[in-house]
């Protein structure tokens, strides 16, 4: 072999390849595989079930190029490292790659970077290992599963409800979850119930606001307006006391670092990503970024995990970096350490930094506006599970009249820990009031200014979100950290379910398919199987039971249960009801229907063919005009930007940028809205003739300088100027091309 030959290390994808070559020097040459070479085949089955599930893979179509060139440089080559992703899958292409690239195994080394730096790149290269034969099968029980999952039963479906449908193991649970969650909405009970406030005045003639909680020692739920009436009567004239203060200092303990589902859910309640997104931009971040400065840096670890484990050296580093940024007070003495789930695979640390002392600020130029809201979440979350809990001084008062007891809180922050940096976001908002009291004694005399009461219904269960459905789905057992995002992806791709605003609502197709499945694949559809089917490929993985009999253990009921639902379902079609809106036809007045086309769903008159009216969907936000009174319809500019618009349009006139909230303003009554973007806000009132009426350069909106307009103005004066040059200039040159070929002309004459 010519000494010139160099090591190969064969990774997925370009950015990865061009930050490692960074890290290996001239002895190396990187390059990208970019992501499968070897699948089974797009047009059957590729699996052999007669022949004990022996599957038939074949070079990706496409790909035959990349092979070629593959395979010229590995057999050049000194060494060939395989270097793909740490997990099932990257496990499963490497070996792949063995064998199309003719690798004997004594000669395979495999190398995995849980974060690509420098030291662990270097490192990793000089303890290669073995391709993990029990990691790749379960990989391929999980493809060979659902393959005979979608290929069995999809064309059931396209024949008893639509073509082009398609069924999936863990897909099909998805949104069953949707269904079940949509179905405990509609069977959903509200319950009656009050809230009776006393506003209360001590000597010092200090009002506080005080709860209703009990009545002679035990805890009282009032649930009707009588009840409260009752109340009011029995402490007419009577006076109040302050039966017990109760001071204490709380402790809140920091969030541990992200694992995929959390990150998911985070980055989908505070920076709105979808969870596809969240991991496209994550994997960016972990393959490498040019950051000004240092270079091409991989600047998070392996993003698909679901361990909490946290490595020696960046536990010292967060310690340092907190006592020096922070303050000795904000770290606790000691590393913190979380403890990983049961369930959890634990092959990789948590999501955190490469390098804590990045911090966002210094890469802040170098990214994306996505990559760097990304990375300072996790960087906030990971910094913040290192430092010193928050400590509240926390009041409790309990106020007294005849064996009623009015309770009031108060929470004030007395060191603020980590939450000086990061703070866990909600799905649901807390219905818990923080009140200022006044310094308040045991014994002391009170007197009542007023009662005030509000009734309150029971609210059924919240639709799941993107990032409640995969902490449903982890809570649960179903799926894994590699397959969330891609299963929410594909329900809402095969519109299965719908997005309206942040909730996932399913469609009616979504809930025949769900119907069916039920009726005829109770175990498809069922979560305890699901999440037991996933124990075993985690058995697999961990060489406790062979791969094959997985799949027979599975295929034996499922193919007596297919065989019988062909059976049951002979000659039977299966309608999807059309799914009926609130809009009427603007040409005869039916309701119209939703119907899907090219781009999407639309509605559609459903007296089709006589009408053929059609329009956009709309989306119907909460509150109501505050001109007329109508509904609210969110519509969407010609650039792109959402706005919100009187269902009445030009007839009403109101229009505004600021997004309507479901509360009413309690002075006037009406319609509370709050500033458009990302980052919270407290809603105001638009109404000008209000007391509370917010004016619009008070919203907290980015208002353009009167310099900043004056320069945006100059520089659009110098474009239009440069542009009319080029124009003039081009005009010319045409001018003097045809004097040119004229002469020519003239000459050849």
């Amino acid at each position: 072999m010519a000494p010139s030959a160099k090591n190969l290390v064969i990774v997925e994808s370009p950015a990865k390849a061009k930050t490692i070559m960074k890290y290996l020097g001239p002895d190396y040459k990187v390059v990208a595989s970019m992501g499968h070479l070897r699948d089974l085949p797009k047009s059957t089955m590729g699996v052999d079930i007669e022949g004990d599930f022996e599957p038939q893979y074949i070079p990706v179509k496409g790909r035959e190029d990349t092979i070629a060139d593959l395979k010229k440089s590995a057999k050049s080559a000194k060494t060939v490292y395989l270097a793909t992703d740490p997990d099932r899958e990257g496990e499963a292409i490497s070996w792949h790659l063995q064998q199309l690239l003719g690798i004997p195994d004594s000669e395979v080394y495999r190398v995995t970077f849980n974060e690509i730096t420098k030291r662990v790149v270097q490192d990793s290269i000089t303890h290669p290992r073995k391709i993990d034969i029990d990691l790749v099968d379960a990989q391929q029980a999980r493809r060979i599963l659902d393959r005979i999952v979608g290929y069995k039963l999809s064309p059931l479906l396209w024949k008893k409800i639509r073509r082009g449908l398609s069924a999936g193991r863990v897909q099909s649970v998805a949104t069953r979850m949707v269904v079940d969650r949509e179905n405990e909405i509609r069977s959903f009970v509200p319950q009656e119930y009050w809230h009776l406030d006393a506003r209360l005045r001590n000597g010092a003639s200090v009002e506080f606001l005080t709860r209703y909680y009990s009545y002679n020692g035990k805890k009282r739920e009032l649930k009707s307006i009588d009840e409260v009436e009752s109340v009011k009567r029995e402490l007419e004239n009577a006076e109040f006391i302050v039966k017990t203060v109760k001071k204490q200092d709380k402790s809140r303990n920091p969030a541990p670092p992200f694992i995929t589902s959390t990150l998911q859910q985070e980055a989908s309640r505070k920076l709105s990503m979808t969870t596809r997104r969240t991991m496209s931009v994550a994997q960016q971040l972990y393959e490498g970024v040019d950051v000004e400065g240092e270079g091409t840096v991989g600047l998070i670890t392996y993003m698909r995990t679901d361990s909490l484990r946290i490595s020696e050296e960046a536990l010292k580093a967060a310690g340092q970096l907190i006592s020096s940024r922070y303050g000795q007070e904000y770290y606790p003495g000691s590393p913190r350490r979380f403890k990983s789930k049961n369930s959890a695979q634990d092959a990789h640390e948590a999501i955190r930094p490469s390098d804590p002392f990045l911090t966002p600020e210094k890469v802040r130029t170098s990214l994306t506006p996505e990559q760097y809201r990304l990375y300072r979440l996790i960087w906030n979350r990971f910094i913040a599970s290192q430092m010193s809990p928050a400590i509240y001084d926390s009041v409790t008062v309990d106020c007294e009249a005849k064996g009623h007891v009015f309770r009031a809180n108060a929470t004030s922050v007395k060191f603020a820990g980590f939450t000086a940096i990061y703070e866990e976001g909600r799905d649901e908002e807390s219905d818990e009031r923080e009140i200022p009291l006044p310094d308040l004694k045991e014994g002391e005399k009170l007197s009542l200014v007023k009662f005030i009461e509000e009734q309150k219904f029971s609210q059924p269960p919240a639709r799941y979100t993107e990032a409640t459905l995969v902490k449903a789905m982890e809570e649960s057992g179903v799926g894994r950290p590699s397959t969330y995002a891609p299963t929410v992806s594909t329900i809402l791709d095969r519109e299965y379910v719908v997005k309206e605003n942040k909730a996932l609502r399913p469609t009616p197709l979504g809930e025949v398919v769900t119907k069916l499945m039920e009726d005829r694949f109770k175990d498809i559809v069922d979560i305890g199987f699901t999440a037991r089917m996933e124990e075993e490929l985690d058995s697999v993985e961990k060489g406790e039971k062979p791969w094959k009999e997985v799949l027979r253990e599975f295929y034996g009921p499922f193919d007596s249960a297919l065989t019988s639902a062909e059976k049951a379902l002979e000659g039977e079609y299966i309608k999807v009801p059309a799914e009926e809106s609130d809009e009427v036809c603007d040409v005869c007045g039916r309701k119209m229907v939703v119907k899907t086309g090219r781009f999407g769903r639309f509605l559609a008159c459903p007296g089709f063919p006589e009408c053929t009216f059609t329009k956009p969907i709309v989306v119907e936000m909460p509150g109501k005009c505050p001109k007329c009174g109508s509904r609210i319809l969110q519509r969407t500019s010609q650039k792109g930007y959402k706005y919100y618009a009187c269902e009445r349009g030009k007839d009403c006139g109101f229009m505004t940028w600021d997004v309507p909230t479901k509360d009413n303003c309690p002075e006037c009554g009406k319609t509370l809205f709050k500033r458009s973007g990302r980052g919270a806000s407290k809603p105001f009132c638009i109404n000008e003739e209000c007391s509370r009426f917010l004016p619009e350069d008070k919203r907290g909106y980015k208002r353009k300088t009167a310099t900043a307009d004056a320069s945006a103005e100059t520089e659009k004066t110098k474009k239009t100027a440069k542009k009319s040059t080029a124009k003039k200039t081009a005009a010319k040159k045409t001018t003097t091309a045809k004097k040119t070929t004229s002469r020519k002309s003239t000459k050849s004459e």
